[in-house]
């Protein structure tokens, strides 16, 4: 599977988290990491667009489990579409999916089928001759997504690649 299929399949296996409405917008993220009130969700100045994440991207660390669902699919797709570019909107994305995980938990919330995706869009950017992020999607594999994963508690195997 080449990185450019990887953002469709990852937009069905979290289409029921991207028919919710975010509880934080990384908008909201972004007030929270500058210790001002999260703003609602508003359809249209929180429409993700490239410029949305780029703007807000510092507010992937601030999202609750449900509101990080539904934004990973959009996070792995400008990823991978900007795979050969130094970008903080996809360290964002490599972050979020580095341990430690949360009280409720953020990795842990993951189904089987979205687990998949977040290895296979991992693998891309560990992987790739053209991959800009190799380091840190290899550390985030290294750490959570790898089979025998470095800090990943045995009571939650990696569901892996199917491959």
């Amino acid at each position: 599977m080449t990185h450019t299929e990887i953002p469709a399949l990852a937009r069905a296996a979290f289409a029921a988290d991207l028919s919710c409405t975010p509880t934080i917008t990384l908008r909201g993220g972004n007030a929270i990491d500058e210790y001002r009130e999260p703003p609602a969700f508003d359809a249209t100045l929180d429409a993700v667009t490239d410029g949305y994440l780029e703007r807000f991207m510092w507010g992937v660390g601030h999202l609750d489990a449900p509101s990080w669902r539904h934004y990973l699919p959009s996070l792995i797709d400008y990823a991978l579409r900007h795979i050969g570019q130094a970008s903080n909107v996809t360290d964002a994305l490599l972050n979020s999916l580095r341990p430690p995980d949360r009280e409720p938990p953020r990795l842990a919330s993951l189904s089987p089928e979205q687990e998949v995706m977040v290895v296979r869009a991992l693998d891309a950017l560990a992987f790739s001759e053209a991959s800009a992020h190799k380091e840190l999607a290899c550390q985030a594999l290294e750490e959570w997504w790898s089979p025998g994963a470095l800090y990943r508690p045995a009571a939650i195997p990696p569901t892996g690649d199917p491959r």
